[in-house]
Formats: C-alpha cells, sequence, structure tokens
C-alpha cells in the first residue's frame, strides 16, 4: 500500500492522486481536488485564468521573518499504456503498486512526474511537523504538451523571491538550467488510388517492444524511435516487393520516444512468403543493432479484414511519404561544450498519422542554445521544401539559464551535504521545465529545481524510486527550515 509510505503526508496524497484522472487539459477533477484540499485545511486558494491554481499558508511560530518561497508543480501527467491494456485516463485510477525499492504502475505511465512533486508541495502545506516561512505552492495547468499553464503565469501574482520546482527526475542532483523547445509539424496531402486487382492480400505490420521514453531526457540513450525504424523498414527492406501503403502511424506524444510504429499495405499473396522472409531478416538487424538497448523489438506480421483495406496511396505519394520520413533527422544532434554528459540539441519525432486524408508529422526540437534551435528547425524547413510538405512552428520557449551564484542554489547545496554528507550534483536538464517561462514574468527570481529519482517518465515502464522519495523529502523541509539564510 502507497499510503503506509515514508514520508506518510506524501505518499497518501500521491496514492489520492493517482485515483484521479489528469491527463493534460482534461484537469477539471484533479483541479477540484486540489481546491476541495485547501478549503479543507483553510489555506487560500485562488485560480488564475489559465487554470492555474495558487495556494497561500503563513509561515509557522518564529518563521515569520523569513522570506516567501514557492514550491511548484504541474497537476498533469502523460498518458501512455501498452498495447492491449484496458485503461482510460479520462475516467480510471491509475493502479499503483511497490515493487520492491520501487512503485510502478500496471501498464500505464505511474504519473510520478510531476504527481510525486505536487504530493510533496501539498504535504508540505499540511504537515504539522514541517517548519516553514510564508509559503507559496505553484500548480499548473498542461505541462506535458506544450507548459500552457507556465506560459499563463502572469507577473505580480506571486510574492516569492525564491522558487523551487519539483519536476526534476534524478535525486542528488540540483538543477539550474533547462534546454528550451519548439514544435515542428510536417503535412502532407494524403492521395489515393483505387485498389490494384493483383493485390489479394492485406496485412498490418507493427513494431512494438521499445522503451520509449522522455524525449528530452532519455534522447542520448540510444533508444529506438519506432517511427523512423518502420519508415526504414519500407523505404529499405520492402521495397524489393511491389506493395501499396494504405495506412502508416505511430506515437502519441511529441515529448515521448515512440515506442510503436504500425502500417497497413496490400500486396500480391504471391509475394507474402518473400515478405516473411525480408521481416525476419529485418527482425535480426534491429536485435544486432539495438538488441543491447531494446531487447524487446520486433516487427509482426498479421492480417487485416478485406473490408478495412478499400484504398491505397498512389505511387508517386506513397514514395514521398516514405522517403521523407526515412531520411528526417531525428535524435541527439549535439552534446554540450560546456557541460559533460549533456545533450546540447536534439529533435524528437514523436507523432506521425493520417487524419482526413493529410498525413501529420510532428517533431519537438530542444536546446540549450536558441540560436542551436532555430538551425534545426531551419533543417526541417529545408528537408520538408524537398518533398512539398506543409509546416508549421508553434509553442516555442527560451531555456532557463544556469546561475551558479544562486542564493537558493547555495543553501540547497549546504544543506544536501549537511544531511547525506556527500554532495550533490549541480546539473542542467535537457528538458524543458517551466523555470525558463516563470523567468519572463519574474526575471529577479532565484530558481532551483529538485525531485526524487523517477525513471523512464512519458512511458508505461514510469518508476519511482521510494527511497529517493525520503530523501528529496528531507531536503525539502531542511530548506524551507533555513529560509532565514536566504536574507
Amino acid at each position: 500500500m502507497l499510503s503506509t509510505l515514508k514520508p506518510n503526508f506524501v505518499w497518501q496524497i500521491f496514492n489520492d492522486i493517482c485515483k484521479i484522472p489528469r491527463p493534460s487539459h482534461h484537469e477539471q477533477m484533479i483541479t477540484k481536488y486540489i481546491v476541495d484540499f485547501a478549503n479543507s485545511h483553510s489555506i487560500d486558494c485562488k485560480i488564475d485564468k489559465t487554470g492555474n491554481i495558487l495556494l497561500t499558508k503563513p509561515a509557522t511560530k518564529e518563521m515569520e521573518d523569513c522570506p516567501s518561497i514557492a514550491l511548484q508543480a504541474h497537476m498533469d501527467m502523460v498518458p501512455q499504456k501498452n498495447e492491449g491494456t484496458k485503461h482510460d485516463f479520462l475516467t480510471d485510477p491509475i493502479q499503483a503498486y511497490v515493487d520492491g525499492e520501487w512503485v510502478k504502475a500496471k501498464g500505464t505511465t505511474l504519473g510520478a512526474d510531476n504527481g510525486v512533486g505536487l504530493a510533496s508541495a501539498l504535504a508540505v502545506l499540511i504537515d504539522p511537523a514541517v517548519e516553514h516561512g510564508p509559503i507559496e505552492v505553484l500548480i499548473t495547468v498542461s505541462e506535458e504538451t506544450g507548459m500552457f499553464g507556465a506560459f499563463g503565469v502572469q507577473p505580480n501574482w506571486l510574492t516569492s523571491q525564491y522558487l523551487i520546482n519539483t519536476d526534476s527526475e534524478d535525486e542528488g542532483e540540483i538543477f539550474t538550467g533547462c534546454a528550451g523547445g519548439v514544435d515542428f509539424t510536417a503535412t502532407f496531402p494524403v492521395t489515393y488510388a483505387v485498389m490494384p486487382e493483383k493485390f489479394d492480400c492485406y496485412l498490418k505490420l507493427s513494431l512494438k517492444g521499445l522503451r520509449g521514453g522522455h524525449s528530452g531526457c532519455d534522447i542520448h540513450l540510444g533508444r529506438g524511435n519506432a517511427i523512423k525504424l518502420m519508415a526504414r523498414f519500407l523505404a529499405e527492406y520492402a521495397q524489393d516487393i511491389p506493395f501499396r501503403l494504405a495506412d502508416i502511424n505511430g506515437g502519441s506524444l511529441r515529448n515521448a520516444i515512440p515506442r510503436e510504429a504500425f502500417a497497413e499495405i496490400a500486396l500480391s499473396k504471391d509475394d507474402l512468403p518473400k515478405l516473411k522472409s525480408i521481416i525476419n531478416q529485418y527482425n535480426k538487424v534491429l536485435t544486432n543493432e539495438l538488441g543491447h538497448v531494446e531487447p524487446n523489438i520486433e516487427i509482426t506480421l498479421s492480417e487485416v479484414a478485406d473490408d478495412k483495406v478499400k484504398r491505397v496511396l498512389t505511387t508517386e505519394n506513397q514514395n514521398r511519404i516514405i522517403n521523407w520520413l526515412h531520411t528526417a533527422p531525428n535524435g541527439v544532434v549535439r552534446m554540450s561544450d560546456q557541460l559533460a554528459g549533456v545533450v546540447e540539441t536534439s529533435l524528437n519525432l514523436g507523432i506521425l498519422n493520417i487524419k482526413d486524408n493529410q498525413i501529420s508529422a510532428i517533431f519537438l526540437i530542444r536546446s540549450q542554445i536558441d540560436s542551436a534551435k532555430d538551425a534545426v528547425v531551419s533543417t526541417l524547413i529545408a528537408h520538408s521544401q524537398l518533398a512539398n510538405a506543409n509546416y508549421e512552428i508553434s509553442g516555442g520557449y527560451s531555456g532557463w539559464e544556469p546561475n551558479l551564484e544562486s542564493n537558493l542554489l547555495q543553501l540547497t547545496k549546504e544543506k544536501y551535504y549537511e544531511i547525506f554528507s556527500e554532495h550533490p550534483k549541480i546539473m542542467v536538464i535537457h528538458a524543458g521545465l517551466e523555470c525558463g517561462l516563470f523567468k519572463k514574468a519574474y526575471p529577479n527570481m532565484d530558481m532551483i529545481s529538485i525531485g526524487p529519482t523517477i525513471v523512464s517518465p512519458h512511458s508505461p515502464d514510469e518508476k519511482v524510486n521510494i527511497q529517493s522519495v525520503y530523501r528529496y523529502w528531507e531536503l525539502l523541509i531542511a530548506i524551507l527550515k533555513s529560509a532565514k539564510h536566504l536574507k
């Protein structure tokens, strides 16, 4: 039982949160929970026009002269599930459970990103053992789909000079900067033709078993992108067989590395044995190239009912789309020259689908350097123009520039060493943290980001380490207790 874990208040609240559906842009129920929580504990609560929530609580006894600190989390989660898992993210609770040193979920994302951070911020407000100065808790909406809530945070709403973001995913690391990002969507009109008479076999290709993960934090780990690997198969291996493409799709979130991709094709039954042989060959190639990172990767073949496939793409349209996908850049573009082991620039082809006679491919580009981010956008524009594709650029946000002289950073480093007798790592994350957007509304705010250890966020393999939650909590309450040193 999660509610029996320590720290009790954090796990009890997280257990409650797991019962509440909260995918991005569907946060009505979690908003009601937070408002009811505030009312039941006599905590001041405000909601802005974007849907962000601000909770405030006065200082505990003898802490009245301390500067105010804002704790910040987002209320939404990434809704990902394994194929075959029956789960409706709009109605069903997350089935969280303890597995040794970890808390996991059955067949879905857990929502520890950023549910544990949210639970810890709420726990600070009600745990009588926590000593603190004036507290503000800022809870934003729809962070996972483009930091919608953070874009809407207005100047002068918060009064705190200091802010602790709770959305980091490695305990023992203090984050002082993050990458900026931008979305790039390429679209092609889909042109169809009547099914050729000789194509009497209708099949579905399924590429599954990949680990996926966060398109920022995990992009450097060498994990496969299912969309790219499906495009490679169609462009490089299946070209020896006459086939026609009826559908292709993969991924569901631009900020998650696609774990699965699918294509429906038509061909002659006479070519089926050769297709099966090529699939076996490609599976061996995938195992040889990616087996150490992706041990469960596999492309399989299944039949599609005759009446489902009534039309296919024209040959010209099919070749243009497959070749565009096959040559599209993806993954790490450059590592940082200043920060060892940190990705500077990357992009993730996260979503591909055909809808309303149009195929859409959505990328998320990240970089610590705005000009490098712009260079990748320029590359995608040129790549799309060569294929006569339309494109749209949206959701751009700047990164958060590190401040190694931060008073809050120095205090956090001191407290960490005092508690655990070891030095924390000072990091910049290759992912979007809302801190970069808060800097626009609050340019003088001193900020850091900390959190527990969360593995494989944005995928059904997501899990949070129990001991790391305890250590993260101990550090958080020690910082709050020592707020007087921030003056």
